[in-house]
């Protein structure tokens, strides 16, 4: 089933949107006529300078040392960064863009804030104003913090189809456990990656998944989006179980 609920207490915490593309040398001419397109949902404005480092084993000292020096012509990689009120970001290099959201609860579900309209809005106004034929890469990300209301197997296995050895390793006495992997599904790759990660507050699993797909139509970019979507959707309902679902629309009685 795909879900079409949008629920009070999500498990997503950052979802990201990245295409990658070959080096635009004229990005930097273009980007001011995107930035007045997409002004009124991206307001904020900078500009970055991301330094490269290499790891550098001087004497008794291994630390990372900057590339460059102090020239200006030598700040480094160029990120135009926009972002707004709630908190998505837009990242545009020469070579790729990315929006990364914390906000969004949704991709494309009815009366919500849908990640997939801020996915083509960007998008139609980046394809118009650059005129790429084709990107290299097109990926979708979701990153969920799921619960754990009691780090035993027998609770675990209750809320989550999981990947861990639990029939053969305690889950109770590991200080760490994690699982990854890379597929091929038809065209589309998959990296699903699970985690636990233990706080002093509280337990949590994080189920981490990238879905991508390489050498795409610009057009064909949020067809292919969608696609990848309900990849990780399908690949979500097979990880959690109906406890996360309870807890997610807060009917758990917690």
């Amino acid at each position: 089933m795909t879900i079409k609920e949008v629920f009070p207490n999500p498990t997503v915490k950052q979802v990201i949107f990245q295409i990658r593309f070959p080096n635009l040398f004229y990005i930097e001419n273009k980007i001011g006529e995107l930035q007045l397109r997409i002004m009124k949902e991206f307001p904020e404005s900078s500009l970055i300078y991301k330094k490269q480092f290499i790891i550098a084993d001087i004497g008794s000292d291994v630390k990372p040392v900057d590339v460059f020096n102090e020239d200006e012509n030598q700040k480094g990689t160029k990120i135009w960064q926009f972002s707004n009120e709630k908190g998505t970001k837009l990242n545009i290099l020469t070579n790729s863009l990315d929006i990364t959201s914390e906000h969004h609860k949704t991709y494309n579900n009815d009366d919500a804030d849908k990640f997939r309209d801020t996915i083509k809005l960007v998008l139609d106004n980046f394809f118009d104003v650059m005129k790429i034929p084709m990107v290299t890469r097109v990926g979708l990300r979701y990153i969920d913090e799921c619960p754990i209301p009691k780090l035993d197997t027998e609770t675990f296995k209750e809320h989550y189809n999981s990947t861990f050895p639990l029939d053969r390793f305690d889950i109770a006495k590991s200080t760490e456990m994690n699982f990854r992997t890379v597929i091929q599904i038809n065209d589309y790759y998959l990296r699903y990656v699970e985690t636990l990660q233990k706080n002093e507050n509280k337990d949590i699993l994080i189920l981490d998944f990238d879905g991508f797909a390489k050498n795409i139509d610009s057009e064909k970019c949020l067809d292919i989006t969608d696609e990848l979507h309900d990849l990780i959707i399908d690949e979500y309902e097979k990880s959690i179980r109906p406890p996360v679902y309870d807890i997610m629309r807060g009917s758990n009685g917690k």
